[in-house]
């Protein structure tokens, strides 16, 4: 099925670029905008100086590094990171998650399948259960699967060597995950940050050119601005105006972006229709706070842990609500903000 068909003020103007464009213009365009080399991974210095110390020693060694947990709210670039350690180390990366492991059988399916050398990535590894966890701590310290046959007095044990892998896991919910099981990350555990505005900025900027579509600095600040502090947000903001704009047959433009933000109801501070709703139903029917968590989710109809790990935690960043021993209460910049907004 062939492209469609594009204005002229949005075509690329070199033969990079046309590559970009192909790419930008397959069914997997997260993949596409991935950060394939440290240099184009913007953002987690710390991070990325620490994961270069830990993989140049151990290739110096000829030894896998140690294994390594990343952790932090969705969309900062765990995946990344992992698919670049992979990457650095010459490895081929396995992929699952915690939830897909559901059974000893289907952890010793993944282990023994192993090559030497092997990255073994597990994304929302603390959802693993806790007999899972225990048949990975002796094949994460010794490289060894330990497989009880059998029940009761005539069980016996098999053990079988691994080849050396690494782990890296991650994880949105790091407290999750059992204490043994952290201690075993030795190659280090790394939190991911927010990032700034700046660095926002650069991704956006980035990714529109392999998207294969031009973005002027300014509206590429915008969509910075209102991405939350989030790598993954950002694109998907960008990925929303390139479609307008691309129905509309003109360049993504300032107009273009604000457009298109007002469309998915994203206003100047990040915040979308719901987080305005959380914010205007405390000052509405509960005078600004303080209220319970349980009350708020059921007066806007969301889940308790919608509330608390998708909505709060940007509100709590920007200052609009505080956490009080009563509950939650809306600052005065919270209520500034609906007052200005109109809800």
């Amino acid at each position: 099925m062939s492209s469609p068909s594009r204005p002229q003020s949005m075509a690329p103007n070199s033969s990079t670029e046309d590559q970009s464009l192909q790419k930008g213009d397959s069914l997997f365009l997260d993949q596409t905008l991935r950060p394939s080399s440290w240099d184009e991974y913007v953002g987690q210095k710390s991070i990325k100086q620490n994961l270069k110390v830990l993989l140049s020693a151990a290739r110096e060694r000829n030894h896998p590094p140690e294994h390594i947990l990343f952790y932090g709210p969705p969309g900062l670039g765990k995946t990344t990171l992992a698919h670049l350690v992979a990457k650095e180390l010459g490895a081929q990366m396995k992929q699952t998650s915690g939830p897909a492991i559901e059974k000893i059988g289907d952890l010793a399916s993944i282990l023994t399948n192993l090559s030497a050398g092997d990255v073994l990535f597990i994304d929302e590894i603390h959802r693993l259960n806790k007999s899972i966890e225990e048949v990975l701590y002796p094949a994460m310290e010794s490289g060894v699967l330990d497989i009880i046959i059998g029940k009761g007095p005539s069980a016996r044990t098999i053990q079988l060597d691994l080849p050396p892998f690494t782990l890296v896991g991650a994880t949105t919910k790091v407290a999750l995950l059992s204490s043994p099981l952290r201690s075993r990350f030795s190659g280090g555990v790394h939190r991911l940050e927010f990032y700034s505005a700046e660095e926002i900025q650069e991704i956006v900027e980035r990714s529109a050119k392999l998207l294969g579509v031009t973005i002027d600095p300014k509206s590429a600040r915008t969509l910075a601005e209102r991405s939350r502090f989030t790598p993954r947000t950002a694109n998907f903001l960008l990925k929303r105006a390139r479609d307008l704009a691309q129905i509309q047959k003109v360049a993504i433009s300032e107009k273009v972006v604000d457009e298109a933000l007002t469309m998915l109801g994203i206003d100047e501070l990040g915040l979308g229709k719901s987080d305005r709703e959380l914010l205007s139903t405390i000052i509405e029917k509960f005078d600004g706070g303080p209220v319970g968590l349980n009350t708020i989710a059921a007066s806007i109809s969301e889940e308790q842990d919608t509330v608390e790990e998708v909505h709060e935690p940007y509100l709590l960043k920007l200052g609009l609500i505080e956490r009080t021993p009563r509950g939650r209460v809306v600052t005065a910049r919270g209520h500034d903000h609906i007052r200005k907004t109109g809800k």
